[in-house]
């Protein structure tokens, strides 16, 4: 479903260039779960930036399915992303002035079948145990609510793959594993997931872990 071929991204710091990813080569078949583990700065999040479109490789390709992504233009990979690939980044992405059921169908509402979306939206709130949240405040939630609405929010298009960065960063133990479940649910129901992480005792949620140093692939 995924297949990663030899993506290097450069960027320059203190006035010289320093590879961030290098040359690195995955694959995750449909319904894996694949966990790259690596200290902060190893590259997690400017590989995942890259599989999602954000952000262009300086080499290599990203397929999702039989689909080569890279090197669509750029409205064209947003409306394949938009249709493909649900992220969940790492830092807090909920707005604060809007309901959660507002921020889960806010990249809806410019669709003709926002209903459809709405609907979906309260389903996915009450398989996770949410939906009493539904007109609440970001501020109002715990930091695992907020993570697992970012979850649902990323879901609503019913993505083939979802990017999941650090998604139990900065959580309990309790909370953490709440979010690891939802996210092997979503595995086990057919979506291929990618999650970023430095913390090892959630591993045991993946089918497949590969480690990642100094922007390469160095064990799997």
């Amino acid at each position: 479903m995924v297949r990663v071929e030899n993506l290097t991204k450069n960027f320059v710091r203190n006035h010289k260039n320093f590879d961030a990813v290098k040359d690195v080569s995955l694959k995750a078949a449909k319904g894996e779960f694949v966990a790259l583990i690596g200290h902060s700065g190893s590259g997690k999040t400017t590989l995942f930036n890259m599989i999602a479109g954000l952000i262009r490789p300086a080499s290599g390709k990203v397929f999702i399915g039989d689909t080569e992504f890279t090197s669509m233009p750029e409205a064209k990979q947003a409306a394949f992303r938009n249709e493909n690939i649900g992220y969940v980044v790492q830092s807090q992405s909920l707005l604060n002035n809007f309901t959660i059921m507002d921020n889960i169908c806010m990249p809806a509402y410019l669709s003709r079948s926002v209903t459809e979306f709405k609907d979906r939206a309260v389903k996915l709130l009450k398989e996770t145990g949410l939906e009493e949240l539904a007109h609440e405040y970001p501020k109002n939630l715990s930091g695992g609510e907020i993570r697992r609405v970012s979850i649902v929010r990323a879901m609503l298009n019913r993505p083939k793959v979802l990017l999941a960065d650090e998604p139990t960063s900065n959580l309990d133990s309790e909370n953490a594993h709440k979010v690891m479940s939802m996210i092997k649910g979503i595995s086990e129901s057919g979506t291929t997931v990618l999650l970023s992480t430095h913390e090892l005792e959630y591993l045991d949620y993946a089918d497949t872990i590969i480690k990642i140093e100094k922007g390469k692939t160095i064990a799997s």
